[in-house]
């Protein structure tokens, strides 16, 4: 199964932010969305960076409540791991248990097309796995 598959279910919509918004700005958007992460891109949705919920509690750990003030072009990660529709979902959660990320932006020709959390994937997997095993038992019983 792919990436595609994921993103049939839950939607291509992404929430973005600017480089020049401030890590309060983020903040506001991550709790308004309820999500986890916001994917920083320029007015073509290329991706600039990302910023987690992680990196704005270590900015704010070292610099204090004024970090808050910050502009999100200092604090984001600048290389962003990222997928297609055509990756596998084993190769995007292996590329997020190495990184150690829960969040990947979905990229077809340079620009972001999607973004995929480490949850969508697990509810994605278990759907798989229960779907298999309903199958086995209908074959069970037919025999």
């Amino acid at each position: 199964m792919t990436v595609a598959a994921i993103l049939s279910g839950k939607g291509h919509e992404t929430i973005t932010a600017s480089d020049s918004a401030t890590l309060g700005e983020i903040c506001e958007t991550l709790a308004k969305h309820k999500i986890g992460a916001v994917v920083v891109c320029d007015g073509n949705l290329a991706i600039e960076g990302i910023v987690s919920e992680r990196d704005i509690v270590r900015v704010i750990g070292k610099q204090g409540p004024g970090a808050l003030n910050l502009s999100v072009s200092n604090v984001m990660t600048k290389e962003v791991v990222t997928c297609a529709e055509e990756n596998s979902v084993n190769e995007v959660m292996a590329k997020m248990t190495q990184g150690r990320f829960r969040h990947m932006p979905v990229v077809k020709d340079g620009k972001l097309t999607g973004v995929i959390s480490i949850g969508d994937v697990v509810k994605f997997k278990i759907a798989q796995v229960e779907l298999e095993a309903e199958q086995m038992r209908s074959y069970i019983s037919m025999t």
